[in-house]
């Protein structure tokens, strides 16, 4: 990363500066712009190369590597902001196939106009969950688009981790008879996100669980536990992450409603929306198909760490030619728990 000459450059005024097309250019204000606000808060050995790419020291084990890019829409919300999100959304995207998460790469589309007092809100943000997470963000690309072109800020982020040999957790190994488990209370960022962008007020305020896993996951395969696959319900929630394993593995899922935890506030925040809490996006919980015989040591190391607390287990995978995913209601009776038609929740994650 090349260094601007200081002595006719006037500083960026970040608290009351906008993003201009020049910030995209290629020239001299994009040189400012990554080295006082970028470079500035996700400076690290890697990046302080200033190459196109970064040189990194090569990982033992196999390599896992996933991308994903965040819109969510409002950018700062309870809980979280979308710098925050996309740190911890590629994270643990890496993590649940059972790597240890490595490296980040970032890449920003801006709108014209936005405020630089909130993108440098958003990269501090990021910057402190990466720092927490210890996964530096080591090269990445700014692009700048015409205003009305964007919504602000778009973030795409790829992770890169490292697999244990002889682990293999995938949708494709789940079994009739396996336990379900779930790491905590679902739908809490989806709610966040709408509790702000309908105005709705609870008596207890609704916040993101957006976090980090790999602490989390790591300390499940510790336990030694016969784990089949690990996902993180993000768009689409709980149910159709479910159907996306049934129909990998070719196996039907029974779940139990009561089981199922969502805190009330959330519920009652979905029934005023007419939403269904298994549909609710999440970012900081996860799923876990793990063998019956395990999964009591597995939901006790779960509930043993601080983003586990509240782990349950909330179903069985059966065997079911139809590879349908069903729910035993808390009124007895039995529904089927399709794939999403439609968006429920847009611009969540």
């Amino acid at each position: 990363m090349s260094t601007i000459r200081k002595d006719y450059v006037r500083p960026l005024d970040i608290k009351h500066g906008r993003v201009d097309l020049s910030h995209g250019s290629g020239g001299r204000a994009m040189a400012q712009l990554i080295e006082e606000l970028f470079a500035r808060h996700l400076g690290n050995e890697y990046l302080a190369q200033g190459d196109d790419g970064a040189r990194l020291p090569v990982a033992n084990g196999r390599l896992v590597m996933a991308t994903d890019s965040h819109v969510v829409s409002p950018l700062f919300f309870p809980g979280g902001d979308i710098g925050c999100l996309s740190v911890h959304g590629t994270i643990n995207d890496v993590a649940v196939m059972g790597a240890r998460p490595l490296y980040l790469a970032a890449g920003f589309i801006l709108e014209e106009g936005y405020p630089l007092a909130d993108l440098a809100r958003i990269v501090e943000s990021m910057a402190a969950a990466s720092h927490e997470a210890g996964v530096p963000i080591v090269t990445g690309d700014t692009k700048v688009v015409e205003a009305g072109k964007a919504d602000g800020v778009f973030i795409t982020t790829t992770g890169v981790g490292a697999l244990r040999e002889g682990l293999d957790l995938s949708g494709a190994n789940a079994r009739p008879g396996d336990a379900i488990l779930v790491s905590g209370d679902l739908g809490d960022h989806g709610m966040a996100i709408m509790s702000v962008r309908e105005g709705l007020e609870f008596s207890t305020a609704i916040r993101s669980d957006t976090a980090a896993l790999h602490g989390l996951i790591e300390a499940m395969l510790k336990t030694g536990a016969d784990i089949r696959c690990l996902r993180d319900p993000t768009r689409g929630g709980l149910a159709t992450t479910l159907n996306e394993i049934a129909r990998q593995s070719r196996v039907g899922v029974m779940l139990e409603e009561k089981a199922i935890p969502v805190k009330p506030e959330v519920g009652a925040a979905c029934e005023f929306l007419g939403l269904d809490p298994l549909y609710v996006a999440n970012e900081g919980k996860l799923v876990a198909i793990v063998a019956e015989a395990d999964s009591g040591r597995l939901l006790a190391a779960m509930r043993a760490h601080p983003l586990g607390a509240n782990a349950a287990r909330v179903g069985t995978v059966i065997a079911d030619d139809h590879h349908f995913v069903q729910m035993t209601t808390g009124m007895g009776g039995r529904r089927i728990v399709d794939w999403l038609t439609g968006e429920q929740l847009p611009r969540i994650c």
